[in-house]
This record gives structure tokens, C-alpha cells and sequence, in this order.
């Protein structure tokens, strides 16, 4: 919601400021990054805004150290200068926007000189365009804020460039993470410059709870780029929150596809570009699906069929209880089958959207929690991604015998898995 209207009921906490400047001033730095990424943030004020700059702020080191480059954040915009932006590849605004006419020349001329830039949400947020032309006209197009969703929810995705390098890893409609969602005075399309990469797909209608601050119709730009500059705009990054106790009922990175619009963007923008992925899996072809973490094959236990089965990871042995096909749904997901017996599909137990739920060969039925995403990783491997939790398929430790189970994408080698086709 607009920070204005909500302000009153906002109580930030010493502790919780005291926890976001020791984020921005311990930045993870990865060894030899290929880039480095420089994250602006206010912090103070709105709950919602404030739980999203702690996420980020978690989140962005991790992802950092996983891909190579370098995350620093502070909530200090005088060290928004020429000099000081001359070390970095990638500017980020997560809840704000530069105020002081020096801050905002500065970046003005970063991003005229090649500069990288990456916005969220509250970093477009004006209702006086004109005292910043340039950066709400020009770079964002998109004017003074117009209207609000509330409250915060999730909303089906449609990518609409798919060619573009922060979307390549996109399906064609996803669903995002949850968020407040704002729409604007001026119509993106209008403008040559800018390409809208994702909006609002009418399934989602109506988007928001409040019967007086929901959409019905209409279209609704959320991801885009302006071809004149490196940058990117996401116009989420509001959690949802209880704001009787200021706690946090969301996270704006829990969407794992979302999440690869975040990485495969900063890449981009900090010019590392992407691994090519792998070649297509065929539908037709069996599969020896060999865990990154500790180097074994997801199994059927005991080499039984029949529904409940437990799948594990068990020592590479060639035998049929290890040989799986990925035949595809829609939308790019696969149900993925057990050579032992056709019928019968890596399934979510329980048809669970909670982490650590385990996973078992049940007959195919075309539930979601049968259907997975294989997404490409650098080198090869691929991870899977639940259609009905969007969480990963996971290995638990080394042990023969380990149960596979689903739990919230992170990136590590427990949710990675290289592919071996079987004659």
C-alpha cells in the first residue's frame, strides 16, 4: 500500500534497524566476483518495505556467493557519487529512490555512461513525476503512481519476451511471489523505448483482496527493461505482513522461477552473461537422474512399484528401479516416470506444500504435486521445481537409503542433478 496512507501503522523497532545496518555493513563477497552489485535502501518506514530490505538483504549474499559476483548494501545515498559508483557494474534501489539533486546527477550519469540498474516496487513510487522527469518519465516511463492492489497476494505472471536474457529461463506464465502491485499514469506500451517482459495474465483477475483495492481488468506491465539503458524494473518487493505485530506473513523470494528473473537479470546487467543450458531432455528417452550432492542415483527403494514406494538416493547400480523418463504435461513441466512401471510418478506425499515433505512413486493422475519443472543450471545439471509447492527436489545428506524430499529452492548441490540417458 502507498507508504503515505500506511505510515500510522508502522512502528520500527531499534532492533530491527540495529539488524539492517549490520547486513548492509557485513556484505558477502564472493572470491574473484565477476561482478559487483551495489543495493540502496531506506528502511524505516512502511513494515511491509522494511521486512522486504531484511529479506533482500539475506537473500541477494547468498545468491551472490552461489553465482560469482559481489553484494553490498547501505542505506548511506551520499555514497551514491560518481567515484564511489565507479567500482561497481550494478546499481540497486530496493525501497527508495535518490532524493538530493547530487545523488540523483550521479546516478544519472552512471547509468548514461553503461551503467547497470536493477529497481523494486517502492523505487518507481511518485505522485509528482516532474520533480525527477528524467528518471519517472524517461528511464521508467511510467509516471506517478496510479493505483494499488491490497491486500498483498500472489499473481499468474505472462512473460512476454522471452528472448530477452532475464527471461530466457522463463515459462510462458508463472506464478509470482507475493506482493502489492502498483499501476501507473502512463501507458509503458506507448513508449518506444521500453519493453514490457512480463505483465498481470487475466487469470488473475481479480488481483488483490480488498473489493475496493482490487483489478478486475485492465493491463498491468510488472517486469521491464528500457533498451536505452541496462536496467530492469520488478514491481514487486512488498511482503505481506501483520501490521498488529509487525510480522512477516510472506517473502518476496519464494517464488523459485521469480527468483530467476532476479539472477539471470543481475548477470546481465553486470555483463557475466549465462552458461548455455543443456541440451532439451527427451520425452522419450530413460534417464539416470545422479544427485550433485552426494554423487548417487534417485531410486525406487527396493526396486518396488507399487504406489507409496519410497524414492531415495542409493548408490549408481544401472538397474531399472533408477531409470526415469521426464514426459512433458504443459508449460514446460514433466511428470517424471519410473521405468519399473510406467504408471507411477515421482509424487509429493500428501499432496504437501511443506518443506521436508517426502517423496514417493504414486500412479499419475495429472496432480501438480506429480508435475515438475526442470530448470537449467550452468555445467549441465538441471533442478526441479514442485508445480504445486514451487519447492525443489532435494537430497537429504550421503547416506544410501536417504528419503528425496521437496524444500525450498536454494541453489545448493543437495537440489541439483545431472541427467544420464540409458540405452
Amino acid at each position: 500500500m502507498i507508504a503515505g496512507i500506511k505510515n500510522n501503522r508502522v512502528v520500527q523497532s531499534l532492533t530491527t534497524l540495529a539488524v539492517c545496518f549490520f547486513l548492509a555493513s557485513s556484505p558477502a563477497v564472493a572470491q574473484t566476483p565477476s561482478f559487483k552489485v551495489l543495493a540502496f535502501y531506506n528502511g524505516t518506514w512502511d513494515a511491509a518495505h522494511i521486512d522486504f530490505v531484511r529479506d533482500a538483504n539475506i537473500w541477494f549474499p547468498q545468491i551472490a556467493a552461489q553465482n560469482g559476483f559481489s553484494y553490498t548494501a547501505t542505506n548511506n545515498w551520499d555514497q551514491l557519487n560518481a567515484s564511489n559508483l565507479a567500482q561497481y557494474q550494478v546499481v540497486m534501489f530496493l525501497d527508495d529512490m535518490p532524493q538530493t539533486a547530487a545523488q540523483r546527477s550521479a546516478f544519472q550519469q552512471y547509468m548514461q555512461g553503461g551503467g547497470g540498474f536493477m529497481g523494486f516496487h517502492v523505487s518507481a513510487f511518485t505522485t509528482s513525476p516532474d520533480s525527477w522527469s528524467w528518471y519517472h518519465n524517461q528511464f521508467l516511463g511510467s509516471g506517478a503512481f496510479w493505483s494499488n492492489t491490497w491486500g498483498p497476494t500472489t499473481a499468474v505472471l505472462k512473460v512476454e519476451n522471452q528472448t530477452h536474457p532475464s527471461t530466457s529461463r522463463l515459462p510462458a506464465t508463472f506464478t509470482s511471489a507475493v506482493s502489492e502491485w502498483y499501476s501507473w499514469s502512463n501507458n509503458l506500451r506507448n513508449n518506444p523505448d521500453i519493453q514490457v517482459l512480463a505483465s498481470v495474465d487475466p487469470v488473475s483477475f481479480p488481483l488483490g483482496t480488498d473489493p475496493n483495492q482490487s483489478w478486475y481488468s485492465g493491463d498491468y506491465p510488472i517486469l521491464w527493461t528500457n533498451k536505452k539503458f541496462k536496467m530492469l524494473y520488478a514491481n514487486f518487493g512488498h511482503n505481506a505482513m501483520n501490521y498488529s505485530n509487525n510480522t512477516p506473513l510472506s517473502s518476496t523470494f519464494a517464488s523459485e522461477i521469480q527468483n530467476r528473473f532476479i539472477i539471470d537479470g543481475l548477470k546481465w546487467l553486470g555483463g557475466a552473461g549465462t552458461t548455455p543450458p543443456p541440451g532439451p531432455i527427451s520425452p522419450t528417452a530413460w534417464y539416470t537422474v545422479t544427485g550433485k550432492g552426494a554423487g548417487k542415483c534417485v531410486d525406487a527403494r527396493s526396486a518396488a512399484s507399487a504406489n507409496g514406494t519410497v524414492v531415495q538416493q542409493y548408490t549408481c547400480n544401472g538397474t531399472y528401479a533408477q531409470h526415469y523418463q521426464f514426459q512433458s504435461t504443459s508449460g514446460g513441466y514433466v511428470r517424471i516416470t519410473s521405468r519399473l512401471n510406467s504408471a507411477q510418478v515421482l509424487d509429493v506425499k500428501d499432496v504437501s506444500t511443506a518443506d521436508g515433505a517426502p517423496i514417493q512413486l504414486w500412479a499419475y493422475g495429472g496432480g501438480n504435486n506429480q508435475q515438475w519443472l526442470p530448470v537449467a543450471e550452468a555445467g549441465g545439471s538441471y533442478h526441479f521445481v514442485s508445480r504445486y509447492s514451487s519447492k525443489c527436489l532435494t537430497t537429504a545428506g550421503s547416506a544410501d537409503s536417504a528419503q528425496l524430499v521437496q524444500s525450498y529452492c536454494n541453489g545448493s548441490a543437495s537440489q541439483s542433478f545431472t541427467l544420464t540417458q540409458q540405452p
